[in-house]
This record gives structure tokens, C-alpha cells and sequence, in this order.
């Protein structure tokens, strides 16, 4: 498959997550709360042990300011300018400019996204492959919490799943125009670093570390051992 062929297959995630909780699949959605825990695992390992050693090694000294501006970005778009967005199911009523801007914040995160997986082919197959599991693995229950947060605001179901389309659709124009944009050619696996770290550790990790019991736990360690072998098999 082509480098291309991973980001729209990483864009369709987003579509799989929204439909699971259009169609009130709550099976799945319990499916998708331990997914949550495996991807912040298999996240954390790859951006701590892949993404930041090779991000540094192609952007410089520069690579860990952009990385940091990468983490503040998404804090701002999507918990100081969207003040109600969480991964996971929506249970409360919500207005639709809450749910409006929950999409707009996560338009910059997932156009990173895009970028990550170009990026990181720019370096190695290996290394591409990684980001794009990596990718793959939040994007299915970021559709599900766009598309709840929709239907909490009283959205019909294929505007929820039409939401997350277009968080889809900035994957892929991320990764078209990271060869575009020479920044982006240089830096933009530092700031998927950043932005990657972010949605892991602050973002995917609180939505399970308070929760009694160890499904969660066995999750999130699974997760991290995951990318363990996987990069053992890449390599």
C-alpha cells in the first residue's frame, strides 16, 4: 500500500467510531472505552520511544520548541476554546455551539494527524506504519465522541457521522500538504510528537485512570506491549 493508502484508511476510522454510536451500538461502544486504553499505551510508547528521537534527529534544536507548541495547541483548541469535549461517550445534553467547536478543535489535531503519517514515512516505512497504528487506534473513538456530542445536541445521525467525515477529510489534506509545506516537510513530526504525546497522556489517559478494576490497566500496559511487537516485526 501506498503512504496515501494509510491516511484514508486512518480517516475512515473516524466514520467507523461516529457510526457505532449513530446506530446505538452499545456493545461496541464498550468496545471502544478499552480501545481508548490500549491506544493511549501503544501512543505513548511510540511517540516517547520513535517519534521524539527522530523528530529531533530531522528538525534540530528547533524540534523540541515545535513539539511543545504542537502540546499547547491542541490544550487550547480543545479544553480552553471548546470547554466540553472528552473522548468517549456524551451523556449530558449539549448545545450545538458546543458541539460545533468540539469539531473545530479537533480539525487542528486530526490535520496532525495527517501529518504524523506523512512524516513518518518520510523517515521509514517502519516508523510509518507505526504512526498510522497509532492513528488508527484514537481515531475510532474520536468519531465516537464527536458524533455523541452531536447527537447530544440534538443533531440528526448522519450529521454526527457527517462530523466526523470531516475530521476524516483534514487527515488526509494534512498528509497532502505536508511535502507542500517546507515547515511541515522539516517539523512536522515533531509537532505530531507533541500533539500525539497530548492526546495520549492528557486527553485518553484521564478518560481511564480513575476507574476501579483492571480491564483498563491490562488495557493500556497491553497497549504499550503492542507497540513492543509490533515495532520487533516492523524491524
Amino acid at each position: 500500500m501506498t503512504p496515501l493508502t494509510y491516511a484514508l484508511l486512518s480517516a475512515l476510522g473516524n466514520v467507523a467510531g461516529a457510526l457505532a454510536v449513530a446506530g446505538g451500538q452499545k456493545r461496541s461502544m464498550q468496545t471502544l472505552d478499552s480501545l481508548i486504553a490500549v491506544a493511549a499505551g501503544f501512543m505513548v510508547s511510540v511517540a516517547l520511544v520513535q517519534m521524539v528521537p527522530e523528530a529531533i534527529a530531522r528538525g534540530g534544536s528547533a524540534a523540541p520548541a515545535v513539539m511543545l507548541g504542537g502540546y499547547l495547541a491542541v490544550h487550547l483548541t480543545q479544553h480552553t476554546l471548546a470547554h466540553h469535549f472528552h473522548f468517549g461517550e456524551e451523556t449530558h445534553h449539549v448545545t450545538t455551539a458546543i458541539s460545533v467547536s468540539a469539531l473545530v478543535g479537533l480539525l487542528m489535531h486530526t490535520f496532525v494527524d495527517g501529518v504524523a503519517i506523512a512524516a513518518g514515512f518520510s523517515v521509514s516505512t517502519e516508523l510509518g506504519a507505526l504512526v498510522f497504528v497509532a492513528v488508527v487506534l484514537h481515531k475510532l473513538p474520536e468519531g465516537l465522541a464527536i458524533a455523541s456530542l452531536f447527537l447530544a445536541a440534538g443533531q440528526s445521525p448522519r450529521a454526527a457521522v457527517a462530523a466526523a467525515g470531516a475530521l476524516g477529510l483534514t487527515t488526509v489534506v494534512g498528509f497532502v500538504v505536508t511535502d507542500i509545506v517546507a515547515p511541515l516537510a522539516t517539523h512536522g513530526l515533531a509537532l505530531s510528537a507533541g500533539v500525539t504525546l497530548y492526546v495520549a497522556a492528557s486527553n485518553l489517559v484521564p478518560e481511564f485512570q480513575a476507574r476501579r478494576g483492571w480491564r483498563l490497566a491490562v488495557s493500556f500496559f497491553g497497549g504499550c506491549a503492542m507497540f513492543v511487537v509490533a515495532s520487533w516485526l516492523l524491524h
